[in-house]
């Protein structure tokens, strides 16, 4: 490739970033850092009814959790509506558009006309060889490109190949509309030539729209130079898991949702985009900086890929096995604090990261790790769920009395010490050591799940574990 390659991703802000969004966000972004090229980001805005601010903030906030930031300052298409005029004023002059006053009843009823006769529903050109003299004085009217009507034009889809379409089906799209303002058609070449795309990387819905936006382009490349055609590259859309289209149900959520609420990485979320659809041989797991070496469009398949909401919890297990204890900390602490509503102090977040490398090996989400954490952080006397209080019955609560006694004496507070100490208690009860964790487990946590028994008295530290033990063994529950 001679020319610097340059990607775009244009999101239209009413709504959140969702998951085929940032999909198509992080392949532009790879196939620019790949090329050594520029990545750069446009609000299509002009439906100004639907677009928020709120939707604006979202969507950028979602890719700056991804990393997936644009090279230069984002473009906001509203903004850029007389450049958009300048062109359909162009075409107009030059004879590659011509206004249409078709009034709205008139197009209503062809409609119907097509409609009743079963034929493809589209403009028929009314206007396109009529004189304007011929219009009402002062009538409103739309400027409409002049399409190829013979012929056929060609894409070589660098993602799904050869596509033809034959003129005759294309009509004479509006570029302006009667009040001035542009249509997303115009809009969008406008942008992409100005901003200076070289590849075109979206959703295959939006491949239609490339024949049409060919048009614009073509006849722009006769009057003007500098209207070169982008590279297409249309990828398959996300199905859910059982073959549908994509929906809330199978995962189709906002990106901020797989941050707050699921608890996800942002470099779990990534890897697992990446091989929605693109793959280099059997490699799963593929950190951002080992995906722009491999990176191209030509490792994109045709047929849509699947969305596995289990795939992706796997991979957040793995990146949080190997994420950095003080990051994790310092993500799962508000989690903490909500479930338990706690402050979370120095002191405790300190708690809680050397937690972590008990914490975070069966863990699948943030949350998860927050929920096995619990039990470091809550205040005496501690709630028991029904199993744990299953577990404390009379004989339990005996040899928790042993296992206090035990521990009492340990002077240095460690794994290998605390260890050394219940199982000492275990072969005096003639126990395996598993009977003796089990009734630990509950009364100093108040549940049967939780790290190893001797991680968790280590947590503790030895003054909390003793007032634990000694709560339960001395004290009648249930």
């Amino acid at each position: 490739m001679n020319k610097q390659v340059v990607t775009r991703f244009a999101p239209s802000p009413t709504g959140f970033l969702h998951i085929g969004g940032a999909r198509t966000a992080l392949f532009n972004w790879l196939f620019a850092r790949h090329h050594g090229g520029k990545f750069l980001l446009r609000v299509e805005d002009t439906d100004r009814a639907r677009s928020t601010k709120e939707a604006v903030d979202a969507i950028f906030d979602g890719l700056e959790w991804l990393g997936l930031g644009g090279d230069e300052p984002a473009v906001f298409q509203f903004e850029r509506t007389p450049r958009h005029a300048e062109i359909a004023d162009k075409l107009l002059a030059a004879g590659y558009a011509y206004r249409c006053y078709a009034t709205p009843e008139e197009l209503a009823e062809l409609r119907e006309q097509q409609r009743a006769a079963k034929q493809p529903m589209r403009y028929d050109g009314r206007w396109r060889d009529r004189s304007p003299e011929e219009a009402p004085e002062g009538a409103p009217f739309v400027i409409r490109i002049k399409a190829p009507r013979d012929g056929e034009t060609v894409i070589e889809d660098a993602v799904q190949g050869r596509v033809v379409v034959q003129n005759a089906e294309l009509d004479d799209m509006i570029l302006l509309r009667s009040d001035g303002t542009p249509t997303y058609m115009l809009a969008v070449v406008v942008d992409d030539r100005d901003m200076g795309v070289t590849h075109v990387i979206r959703g295959d819905d939006h491949l239609n729209n490339a024949f049409r936006q060919l048009s614009i382009i073509r006849a722009m490349a006769e009057i003007e130079e500098g209207w070169a055609e982008p590279v297409y590259a249309h990828i398959p859309l996300i199905h859910g898991s059982d073959g549908a289209k994509l929906s809330k149900r199978h995962g189709a959520l906002g990106v901020d949702a797989y941050r707050d609420d699921m608890g996800m990485l942002p470099e779990a979320v990534l890897n697992y985009l990446l091989r929605l659809g693109w793959g280099h041989g059997d490699e799963e797991i593929i950190p951002i900086e080992r995906a722009i070496e491999l990176f191209d469009i030509a490792g994109v398949g045709r047929s849509p890929s699947r969305f596995d909401i289990k795939k992706l919890e796997n991979l957040n297990g793995h990146y949080m096995r190997e994420a950095d204890d003080v990051r994790l900390a310092a993500l799962v602490a508000p989690r903490v604090e909500k479930r338990l509503d706690v402050v979370m102090s120095d002191t405790n977040i300190s708690v809680l990261t050397q937690a972590m490398a008990s914490l975070k090996p069966r863990a699948k989400n943030l949350d998860e790790i927050a929920e096995g954490a619990e039990f470091l952080f809550k205040n005496r006397p501690l709630d028991f769920d029904e199993k744990a209080l299953a577990l404390l019955d009379h004989s339990a609560r005996a040899l928790l009395r042993k296992a206090a006694d035990a521990l009492q004496p340990v002077q240095s507070w460690t794994v290998e010490a605390i260890e050394d100490a219940i199982r000492h208690v275990a072969e005096d009860a003639g126990l395996g050591l598993g009977k003796v964790a089990q009734p630990l487990r509950a009364a100093l946590t108040g549940r049967t799940v939780s790290p190893g028994i001797f991680d968790v008295l280590f947590l503790l530290g030895k003054e909390e574990s003793l007032k634990r033990l000694n709560d339960v063994g001395h004290a009648s529950i249930g």
